[in-house]
């Protein structure tokens, strides 16, 4: 296991890293339904309160955060906190912006034409003045909620579906060249990857592809991907759930290296220092925030 420095700890299942202009850390704490600000030398202040479950964020060129809000879940607190399925007062899911500055949030989207934004997880911004974000859907009982693929503009003013149906999409990131786009299932362990052909828009081949895809990287065993990164020589770091880890694999799909973390939830991975050699990951089942030194620059994000 590689060494790691402790940053924060005491998080509620915190996810959705971004590193901000002065070096701090935001996470969003999705049991708290807030999100917070850790400093450098790891004292943490509570930015904002979204409400929900506010899960995957970016930092927008703007300056504002958009983060996706899953609406709230159910949890599991035997053996640490996990979550359990969407819960009884889930407030529906949706696209917020936050300003860093004075905390104010404000919802962007909370639908995508007659389709309901269920569970949004996480997100990307592009070079085009928009964004792609997965809604990874809900477990409820006995019924589960395809998830998708949408891209929005940052001003609120178009939202179009990208790819349906998944199971379970979750983390979500661009190619240096900004031509292609990764996204990771959480229910198969699957990386899928679509070639862009204009902002919002993608290649879909035909059948026999589930989800309009292509398969980059499957996991053998019981092993479920959640967030992702990108390095800067175009690997994508995706965050591993049950074995608590890392798996960097090249966009052919081969496995470069896996990182190990004491957490079987091992969810959220972000690059930041001044040469992108700084690695931000998220143990959420134990409530921390790691850092540690990385093999490789992580990509300069949009």
């Amino acid at each position: 296991m590689r060494r790691f420095e402790v940053l924060a700890e005491g998080l509620a299942f915190p996810e959705g890293p971004v590193v901000m202009p002065d070096g701090s850390i935001v996470v969003t704490e999705i049991a708290r339904g807030c999100l917070t600000r850790v400093a450098e030398d790891g004292a943490t202040t509570r930015m904002t309160e979204t409400g929900g479950g506010p899960n995957g964020a970016a930092l927008g060129p703007d300056g504002m955060l958009y983060v996706c809000n899953n609406g709230g879940f159910s949890w599991n607190t035997e053996n640490g906190l996990k979550p359990h399925g969407r819960a009884e007062d889930n407030i529906g899911g949706s696209i917020q912006t936050v300003d860093p500055a004075t905390g104010k949030v404000e919802t962007l989207y909370t639908t995508c034409g007659d389709i309901e934004l269920r569970a949004p997880n996480d997100i990307v911004c592009d070079a085009h003045g928009g964004f792609y974000f997965t809604d990874h859907g809900h477990r409820s009982g006995r019924k589960l909620d395809f998830g998708a693929v949408f891209y929005a503009k940052l001003d609120g003013s178009h939202i179009n579906e990208v790819a349906f149906p998944l199971i379970g999409p979750n983390g979500i990131g661009l190619s240096p060249d900004g031509k292609t786009l990764h996204v990771a299932e959480t229910s198969s362990g699957r990386l899928w990857s679509y070639a862009i052909t204009a902002p919002g828009r993608v290649a879909r081949p035909d059948w026999p592809s589930p989800t309009g895809g292509d398969l980059v990287a499957g996991l053998p065993g019981f092993q479920r991907y959640d967030s992702l990164a990108i390095e800067a020589c175009g690997n994508i770091a995706v965050a591993t759930l049950r074995l608590g880890g890392v798996n960097v694999v090249s966009p052919k799909g081969d496995l470069v290296e896996r990182i190990e973390f004491p957490d079987p939830y091992t969810t959220n991975i972000c690059f930041g220092g001044p040469d992108r050699r700084t690695a931000y990951v998220t143990l959420s089942g134990t409530g921390r925030l790691v850092r540690m030194e990385w093999a490789r620059a992580g990509l300069a994000l949009n």
